[in-house]
C-alpha cells in the first residue's frame, strides 16, 4: 500500500502543484521583474532599474506614513485579539452552560465578507459619532480605532476556537498534580497551560499579524484612507498607486515588493521566535 501511493504521489500531486506554479510562482516572478520597469501592460515593460522604488519614498510621504500607520494598527490589534481570545478560551473550557453557542457566536463574525463588515462598521460607529458632531472620518484617530474595532471584533472568535483546541490539549495529569502541590490560578495559567499551547500561540500570532498588515477590503470600506489619506494602510495605498495614478504601475509594483518582504521578514521572524519557545517548552 505504501509503495503504491509513493508510485502515484507526484501523479496527485501534480495538478495542484500546476495550478501554483500558474497562480502564485509566475506572477510572483513577473511582478518582482516589473518593480523595476515602467509598463501600462506586461508586454510593454521597459527597464527603469530602481528608479521606481525611489519614487515610492521621493515622490510624497505616503507610502512612508502608510507604513507607519500599518504598523501601529498591527501592533494594537495583535496584542487586543490575541489577549482577548486567549481570556474568552480560558472562560469557556471551564465547563460552563451554554459554552458551544458562545462559541458558534463568537466565530459567525468570521465567515463576514471584509468589505460588507467595513460597512456595517461604518455606519454603527458614525451612528453613534453623529450624536456628537463627527463621523468616522472627521480625524484619524476615530478610523484607526474603529479599524482596530472591526479587526477584534472579526478575529477574536476565530483565535478563540484555536485556543480553546490548544488548552484542551494540556494534559489534566499535569493540572491536577500542580492542584496537589498546591499551585494557584496563576502559576497554572503562566507556568503550565501557557507554556503548552505555545504552538497554539505561535499559529494566532502569525494569522493575526499577516492578516493585520495585509488588511485591504476593511480600510477601503470603513474609511477609504480619510481624512487626507491619514488612515490608509500599506494594501490600500498600493492599490491606489497602481490604479489611482497614470504612469505609476511600476511604482505600485514596487510598493508591493517592498510591502511583501517586510511581512515576510516579520512573520518568519515570529515563527522563529515562538517555535524556540515550544521547544523549551
Amino acid at each position: 500500500m505504501v509503495k503504491t501511493v509513493k508510485r502515484y504521489f507526484a501523479l496527485f500531486v501534480l495538478p495542484t502543484l500546476i495550478a501554483f506554479v500558474i497562480a502564485f510562482v509566475i506572477p510572483f516572478i513577473m511582478g518582482f521583474y516589473l518593480s523595476f520597469t515602467e509598463f501600462r501592460t506586461v508586454t510593454d515593460a521597459s527597464f527603469v532599474g530602481f528608479s521606481n522604488y525611489v519614487k515610492a519614498f521621493t515622490d510624497n510621504n505616503e507610502f512612508a506614513a502608510s507604513m507607519w500607520f500599518t504598523v501601529k494598527f498591527a501592533v494594537v490589534s495583535v496584542i487586543s485579539i490575541n489577549i482577548i481570545a486567549f481570556l474568552f478560551a480560558l472562560m469557556l473550557t471551564r465547563g460552563i452552560k451554554g459554552t458551544n453557542l458562545f462559541r458558534t457566536v463568537f466565530f459567525m463574525p468570521n465567515l463576514i465578507g471584509g468589505i460588507v463588515l467595513g460597512y456595517i462598521w461604518q455606519l454603527i460607529i458614525n451612528g453613534v459619532l453623529y450624536n456628537y458632531g463627527y463621523a468616522i472620518t472627521s480625524k484619524a484617530a476615530f478610523g484607526f480605532w474603529g479599524l482596530v474595532i472591526l479587526m477584534n471584533w472579526q478575529m477574536i472568535g476565530y483565535m478563540m476556537v484555536i485556543y480553546i483546541a490548544g488548552i484542551q490539549n494540556v494534559p489534566t495529569d499535569i493540572l491536577e498534580a500542580a492542584e496537589v502541590d498546591g499551585a494557584n490560578k496563576a502559576t497554572t495559567l503562566f507556568r503550565i497551560i501557557i507554556p503548552s499551547v505555545m504552538p497554539s500561540i505561535t499559529i494566532c500570532l502569525f494569522l493575526t499579524i499577516t492578516n493585520s498588515f495585509k488588511m485591504f477590503d476593511q480600510n477601503l470600506a470603513l474609511t477609504a484612507g480619510a481624512p487626507s489619506k491619514q488612515t490608509q494602510m500599506v494594501a490600500l495605498d498600493i492599490y491606489n498607486t497602481f490604479y489611482g495614478k497614470i504612469g505609476y504601475e511600476g511604482v505600485g509594483q514596487a510598493k508591493a515588493v517592498m510591502f511583501f518582504i517586510v511581512v515576510a521578514v516579520i512573520a518568519l521572524f515570529q515563527l522563529w521566535a515562538t517555535r524556540r519557545k515550544e521547544v523549551a517548552s
